[in-house]
């Protein structure tokens, strides 16, 4: 199939930071779709143990927690699927698709519109891995995007604290927002990034009605998105016109859909993350064995304070909390500087690393079971 030989070689033209021609790009990503159209499905796990425990506590309804969507493929490994604040999974690696399903079947959390658990994510994450690694001999990559990564440092601190080990084959974190000081610098009255300006009416307050405040951060997040549709030149190569409208509409209806509840929580489970440095202790690290990638995006000023603790620490020390872990910049050499978690306006700048990690844990995979 076209899909299958053309995506190596804009993966190698990207790795020699060469813009492959536009038609070639949109060729390839319209292919994919062609030929492996998406089918995602609800997705009910099997098994609910540490789900069903925070529950039985009774202060935790079901509704705070994800609920998963599922994309069955072939292939050994399967990617589990956390986005940032917005937009939702699907949207956040629209344009990575066609490379994830070769390597196996896609899970996506969908964080709920009308509040939000930490507590039970946790949990569901827990019994989700352990359903895909023992009832599907699959442990799945994590790939997880800005405050998504956040929570999945914090799960894995978790786990590592009570002596457990998730069964998870690896992890890439995206532009990682591990804490409230990454997006706003404490005692700073007027946050100079977009989104410190999106969180920072939420933070110290717990009202859960203000409708105010809350279409304030949808212009922000908006506007965010928006900025980066501007780029007309680079989205000829990666979208087609309707496929742009779907996708900007599939944003902004998530947008649409939070409420000031839900908006007031993702933002308190923002402010209850540790920053990675706070827990820099033989006692809870590694985090994990686990093979990481971690991403960062040239210009991530615009969203992440210029002393974000949790970058400062994943970029000097990762190999102390990820033993078996790469932490890259990602830039484009040619067009626009490649922004905050940008798999989708810069999917061709994030395909390179991306695309070595999965060859390197099927290399892996391969040597134990020789």
């Amino acid at each position: 199939m076209p899909e299958m030989s053309l995506a190596p070689a804009l993966s190698l033209l990207a790795a020699f930071g060469r813009t492959p021609t536009l038609p070639l790009q949109t060729l390839w990503r319209t292919t994919g779709h062609r030929f492996r159209p998406p089918h995602v499905a609800p997705f009910i796990p099997r098994i609910r143990r540490a789900q069903e425990a925070v529950i039985a506590g009774g202060e935790i309804l079901p509704a705070e927690g994800v609920t998963l969507t599922c994309e069955q493929h072939r292939g050994g490994t399967p990617t589990l699927i956390l986005g940032g604040f917005v937009p939702d999974g699907p949207e956040q690696v629209y344009l990575l698709r066609s490379f994830l399903i070769k390597q196996g079947s896609l899970y996506y959390a969908h964080y709920p519109d009308d509040g939000f658990s930490s507590e039970l994510i946790f949990a569901q994450l827990e019994d989700l891995v352990t359903e895909l690694a023992t009832v599907h001999g699959q442990p799945p990559v994590i790939f997880a995007v800005s405050f998504g990564a956040g929570l999945v440092l914090e799960w894995l601190k978790r786990l590592r604290r009570s002596g457990r080990t998730p069964a998870i084959r690896g992890i890439i974190l995206v532009s990682p927002v591990a804490c409230a000081a990454d997006l706003l610098v404490p005692g700073e009255a007027k946050p100079t990034t977009l989104l410190g300006r999106a969180i920072k009416p939420f933070v110290g307050s717990t009202d859960r009605s203000d409708r105010g405040v809350t279409e304030k951060s949808r212009a922000i997040f908006t506007k965010m998105f928006e900025a980066g549709a501007q780029n007309k030149e680079a989205l000829r190569g990666l979208l087609t016109r309707q496929e742009l409208h779907l996708l900007r509409a599939a944003v902004i209806g998530t947008l649409q859909r939070i409420t000031p509840a839900g908006a007031t929580a993702r933002v308190q489970a923002l402010l209850q993350l540790e920053s990675p440095s706070s827990y820099f202790c033989p006692t809870l690290l590694p985090l994990t064995e686990a093979p990481t990638l971690i991403l960062y995006a040239e210009k991530e000023e615009s969203v992440l304070t210029r002393l974000a603790p949790s970058r400062f620490a994943l970029q000097t020390a990762h190999r102390a909390y990820f033993p078996r872990s790469a932490c890259k910049t990602i830039s484009n050499r040619r067009g626009s500087p490649v922004q905050h978690a940008s798999l989708l306006f810069h999917c061709f700048n994030f395909l390179p690393p991306i695309s070595a990690f999965y060859r390197g844990l099927k290399k892996r995979n391969a040597l134990k079971a020789a």
